[in-house]
This record gives structure tokens, C-alpha cells and sequence, in this order.
């Protein structure tokens, strides 16, 4: 019994991946002459140690929020690439609204974010209108899409919002206590919740309801859930809605969180949007995978900087594991499967 969950769970194609992705890094280090075992335990105490958790947790935040907002259509088959745009809206919609809200700095925090999560959605749901009654595929217009958003967040940044005397593309700092509560002295904030909250509740949609029931549905086969009744154009409102809304809303915390303002590139330039679908992906847009997925590539964002700092061994190895990963997952080697096939029949 315990073989047979042992071969299981490595016949699985996500832990395949992530091992061929280990061993192929470790053959990458041993090329170039480093240590792989030194470079790996600098990538683990890097980002889960006393110094680096926190940073990680960070991390984790807007990785695994950006995660959850493509891994919503994801698990339906459609595939939303407007991450950065949303991402950017929402951030530039939460500064605007700190800025220039009437109410006091804890309301103030609350419509800011509500304010984010509804750019997002709406310029999501944009995307969804063009593929429903344009007939432009939601992979063109998700992605095409992102650019005016970005543009746009740069140009109010660099000139109508820009903090005077400043040399940074930047707007000006928020007002005293409108920001997200932090818990101690990190930089981890109350996003971290929200995000959580947010996981736990996609969770319990994709198994505990109807709706999520139509979703994987559509994700297996959309041409048996059109006869089954489901509503594809309707759908995919729905999903887009919610993904921009969480997309948005990791926008806004970005903005709440440090420095409090909105500097043009910094929720774009790490690269969250691709690291939340990779995470996505690797757990196949599953509820608890996705939650897995994230904090693993966190930590291996984290942790590549404390290697690099503590080996010399360049971060953009990390990078190089990311895509190993879902090089293998994309083909969906079976090898171990079938080596443990033979070994169950030898026994």
C-alpha cells in the first residue's frame, strides 16, 4: 500500500516536473563548476530563513494572487494573458482613489481596494467582450489589451500624479495611515490574507458548488458542457470578472503596501503576472496545487537572490528551473510511471 502511494505520487506529471527541474539545475551548477548542494541550501535558508521568510511571504503575496486570478478561467480553458494590465489599473485606481478620497484613512484603505479590484474587472471583462461578440480570441485581446492599461499608468505617474521635485516616475506618497496594516516590523501586510481568503474561497466554489462544478466542466471538454446547458459567453464574463477583480486587488495592495504610492514598473517589472501563470499551470489551475505552486516559485524568487549573493551562482538560474518545469510538464513525461509499473510487476 505504501508503494502503491509512493509510485503514485511520483508517476504524478507536477512532481516529475518539479524533480527533473532540481536535477537539471543541480547538472547546470556542477557545469559551471559550483556546488550544488551549497547553491540549493542558499536558496532554502535564503528565502524561508529568519531573514529572507518575510521577504518570501511578500513575494508570495503577488505571486500567488496573480496565480489565483488566472488559474479562475484557466481551470474553464480560457487563458487570460491581460494580468499586467489588470495588475497596473488596479494600482493606479487604488493610488488615485488614496489620493483624492474625502474619507477617513481606514475607509479610505477599503474603497481604495474596492476601487482597484473594480478596474481590474472591468477592463477583464472588456477582454471577454471582445472574444463574445467581436470574435477576437481572449488570448489576442487579454494580452493586446495591457498595453493601453500600462501606458496609461505610466503616462498619469510620470506627469498628472507625479510627486513634485521627484526624479522617479512615481506619484505622490499616500496620506498618513492609508495603508494596509502590517504584522510587526516585515513588509508582510494584511494582503497576505486577503489572498488567502481568496484561495480559500476559489476553493471552496471549484469543489463544493454547482458553478464550480460547470467550470472544470468546461475545462474538460466545453463542446459536452455546451449540451449539458452551460452558458459559455455568460461564463466567461463571470470568470473574467473575477479574475480582473483579483488581479486588481493585487494591484492595490502593491500600492498600499511599501513605499505607499504607485511607481511606474514595480508591479510589472517582477514579473508576477508570468510567475502566477506558471504556478497556475504547474498545478493545472487546481484550488490547493495553485496555493503550493506560488509559494514554491516564491521561494525560488527569494531564495535566487541570497544565492547569488552567497554563492555567486546568478539568480537567473531560478528562471532557468521555472521554465524546466513546465518544459517537462508540457510534455508530460511518463517515464517513472512506467518504470514503476515494471517494478510492481517484478515484486
Amino acid at each position: 500500500m505504501r508503494l502503491d502511494r509512493t509510485a503514485g505520487a511520483l508517476r504524478s506529471p507536477i512532481t516529475f516536473s518539479v524533480l527533473a527541474g532540481v536535477l537539471i539545475g543541480a547538472l547546470f551548477l556542477v557545469g559551471t563548476g559550483a556546488d550544488p548542494i551549497a547553491a540549493y541550501e542558499a536558496v532554502l535558508t535564503g528565502a524561508l530563513g529568519a531573514d529572507g521568510i518575510g521577504s518570501t511571504l511578500t513575494t508570495g503575496t503577488s505571486v500567488l494572487g496573480m496565480a489565483l486570478a488566472l488559474a479562475i478561467p484557466l481551470r474553464a480553458g480560457l487563458i487570460n494573458l491581460g494580468g499586467d494590465g489588470q495588475l497596473v489599473l488596479g494600482g493606479i485606481t487604488a493610488a488615485v482613489t488614496g489620493l483624492y478620497s474625502p474619507l477617513p484613512a481606514p475607509l479610505t484603505v477599503v474603497l481604495a481596494l474596492l476601487a482597484g479590484m473594480a478596474a481590474g474587472a472591468a477592463y477583464a471583462v472588456l477582454a471577454a467582450l471582445c472574444e463574445n461578440h467581436l470574435g477576437v480570441p481572449l488570448l489576442v485581446s487579454s494580452l493586446l489589451l495591457s498595453y493601453p492599461a500600462v501606458s496609461l499608468a505610466s503616462y498619469l505617474a510620470r506627469y498628472p500624479l507625479k510627486e513634485p521635485g521627484s526624479s522617479l516616475p512615481q506619484t505622490r506618497a499616500l496620506p498618513d495611515g492609508v495603508a494596509l496594516p502590517a504584522f510587526g516590523e516585515s513588509t508582510v501586510t494584511v494582503g497576505l490574507v486577503l489572498v488567502v481568503l481568496a484561495a480559500a474561497a476559489y476553493w471552496f466554489t471549484d469543489r463544493r458548488t454547482a458553478i464550480g462544478y460547470e467550470i472544470r466542466m468546461t475545462g474538460l471538454n466545453a463542446r459536452f458542457s455546451a449540451y449539458a446547458g452551460v452558458e459559455r459567453r455568460a461564463l466567461t464574463l463571470k470568470l473574467l470578472s473575477v479574475s480582473g477583480a483579483l488581479a486588481g486587488l493585487v494591484g492595490a495592495i502593491g500600492v498600499l503596501s511599501f513605499p505607499y504610492r504607485f511607481v511606474d514598473g514595480s508591479l510589472t517589472a517582477p514579473g508576477y503576472t508570468w510567475t502566477g501563470l506558471t504556478a497556475a499551470l504547474l498545478a493545472a489551475a487546481a484550488p490547493l496545487g495553485t496555493l503550493i505552486a506560488s509559494f514554491f516559485f516564491a521561494v525560488l524568487q527569494v531564495g535566487g537572490l541570497a544565492m547569488e549573493r552567497t554563492t555567486e551562482v546568478p539568480r537567473e538560474l531560478t528562471q532557468v528551473l521555472q521554465a524546466i518545469v513546465i518544459v517537462f510538464l508540457a510534455a508530460r513525461l511518463r517515464f517513472p510511471g512506467r518504470w514503476f509499473n515494471r517494478r510492481k510487476e517484478a515484486v
